[in-house]
């Protein structure tokens, strides 16, 4: 039985960070309908163009159920709220407000389930001076401080590359919901679990904040360098990703990189005896080693290296990590089935469990489990459900045209 196997949850995310909470929580068995506008779904869907499902939608969406619904209609928020009392949690990453506006926020939910958990995700949480700013994954990157501390010494601050602040935010609402779930099981009582994204970036900032402490001032951007010789080194053929990150913090790490490189010498040389004597010949020693590098691809150097102990890795691309046969051994890469998209590839839950958890399965079609979840939670025949969807209430898959 799945970690989470009877946790109902009813989700009305789009995009990323909402959707990352309730996919972790699908990935371990909880039942997820995916609450979604009729016609048009998550916005996430349509991110290419093209009107299929985009692979940014499908990646974010697995082990799902997607019910259509007019929240905006008299009808849809009546179904909705007829179905709240079915269900532990209610997840939603809408603008401030939206959930009030529709007539389905937390007092309302509240006094109809007292028992419901109510998830939240917003740019700068519920409260404060700027909880009503507009935010997306980049500009919590900006706020939560990842900008500030990103980039080369002498250039200007730096987007990272990841989406730290969606999935992260998702991540840890996924963690305050079982939190919450936990807590209910001694109390009986159901509450908000509020994620601020600017603060989930703040969080993954606590190793700079930690040298704030005692610099006294803002960190600054230190590059691919830090405790020399711990930097990027390039690798044949000169690709623009053929590169190796080693990493050196002990003198024993040292002692094995110069030895695996095969250039004793340099343990013995005065000018980088010390870490302070490295730091100050740092741009000599960076070419030391960056001759060894040039000369082979980065698996032959990570693979050499990290046999002989040296903490280093290949700069891996984005197909790399899909052909990476460590991470294929493990059965982080998958490839699934969808009726429009036909076969693709995506990562696999990156927690593992030792028990049995719950199969990987499909994103699915927009409304696609419409009828199958109305008729089990709220006895609806397929009858009121057709008339529902004829009024544009409800979208099912296929769509049926309106009663004459």
């Amino acid at each position: 039985m799945p970690a989470l196997d009877g946790i109902k949850v009813l989700d009305l995310t789009q995009y990323e960070a909402g959707t990352t909470c309730t996919q972790y929580l699908a990935w371990f068995g909880a039942d997820v309908v995916k609450i979604e506008r009729p016609g048009v779904g998550d916005p996430g869907r349509n991110v290419a163009g093209g009107g299929r499902d985009s692979l940014y939608f499908l990646s974010f969406n697995n082990n799902k159920q997607s019910v259509a619904i007019a929240l905006d209609t008299a009808e849809g928020r009546d179904l909705f709220l007829k179905m709240v009392p079915n269900f532990d949690v209610v997840v939603e990453n809408f603008t401030l407000g939206t959930m009030e506006k529709l007539g389905i926020g937390y007092d309302v939910l509240s006094a109809i389930n007292p028992a419901i958990i109510y998830a939240t995700i917003k740019g700068f949480g519920i409260t404060g001076p700027r909880a009503e700013y507009k935010c997306f994954d980049m500009i919590a990157q900006a706020a939560g401080g990842a900008f500030s501390v990103t980039g080369e010494p002498n250039g200007p601050p730096t987007r990272p590359g990841a989406t730290f602040g969606d999935t992260g935010s998702g991540v840890h609402a996924a963690l305050g919901i079982l939190g919450a779930y936990i807590q209910r099981l001694r109390t009986g009582r159901g509450q908000v679990v509020e994620i601020a994204m600017q603060e989930i970036i703040a969080n993954f900032m606590r190793e700079p904040m930690s040298q704030r402490e005692w610099r006294g001032s803002p960190i600054a951007r230190r590059g691919n360098r830090t405790v020399v010789p711990t930097d990027l080194y390039p690798c044949a053929p000169g690709g623009p990703n053929d590169y190796l990150y080693i990493m050196i913090v002990t003198s024993r790490m040292w002692d094995s990189l110069v030895a695996a490189i095969d250039l004793p010498e340099l343990g013995m040389d005065p000018r980088f005896a010390t870490v302070r004597d490295r730091h100050q010949n740092g741009d000599e020693l960076w070419e030391h080693i960056a001759n060894w590098t040039r000369q082979r691809t980065k698996w032959e150097a990570m693979d050499h290296l990290a046999a002989a102990g040296v903490p280093c890795s290949a700069v891996f691309d984005t197909d790399d990590i899909f052909s990476d046969p460590h991470l294929n051994e493990r059965d982080m890469i998958r490839t699934l089935e969808h009726p429009v998209v036909g076969d693709f590839q995506l990562l696999a839950p990156p927690i593992h469990l030792s028990e049995p958890q719950a199969e990987l399965r499909r994103a699915p079609l927009l409304g696609e489990h419409t009828g199958a979840v109305l008729a089990r939670e709220l006895g609806l025949s397929d009858g009121e459900i057709r008339a529902l969807a004829g009024r544009g209430v409800l979208g099912i898959e296929p769509p049926v045209p309106a009663p004459a």
